[in-house]
């Protein structure tokens, strides 16, 4: 297991949320990573979806759903939401969850990146993951942006 960024809102509401989980997407996909956003629902995908095709006016996040085969797609970014299939990290350096609940499978991933907004339940849950991590042995990092 790599790292592990929580970053934490100040400002309540999915939408800062999401907003802010594509701009750390784009910044990763910037720096020659491969990223999976592991996102909870299809609608939070499709949300997201239209977020990173709109996210600026001079910017484009090439992305598509998990692929079939995910290390042989082109598109550096992935969408995903459900179960991740077996050995779906390999083919990515940074996932990007805004999954409710931590899952054992982003221990298999270089880099974890959560967004926390304000919201009291967003952040509960925020840290029950962030004590999860812990348990697991990581010790994450903390940015209040």
């Amino acid at each position: 297991m790599g790292e592990v960024r929580f970053y934490t809102l100040k400002e309540a509401g999915g939408g800062a949320r999401l907003r802010q989980a594509c701009l750390l997407t784009e910044q990763a996909y910037l720096a020659g990573e491969r990223v999976l956003m592991w996102l909870d629902g299809t609608e939070q995908m499709t949300r997201v979806d239209d977020l990173l095709w709109t996210l600026g006016d001079r910017s484009f996040v090439p992305h598509e759903p998990l692929a079939t085969n995910p290390a042989e797609c082109e598109a550096p970014v992935q969408l995903h939401a459900g179960p991740l299939p077996e050995g779906t990290a390999a083919a990515f350096h940074t996932l990007v969850t805004l999954r409710d609940v931590a899952e054992p499978a982003s221990m298999q991933f270089a880099r974890v990146i959560e967004v926390v907004d304000a919201e009291e339940a967003c952040r509960n849950a925020g840290r029950a993951r962030f004590r999860w991590y812990r348990d697991q042995g990581v010790t994450p990092q903390h940015f209040g942006i």
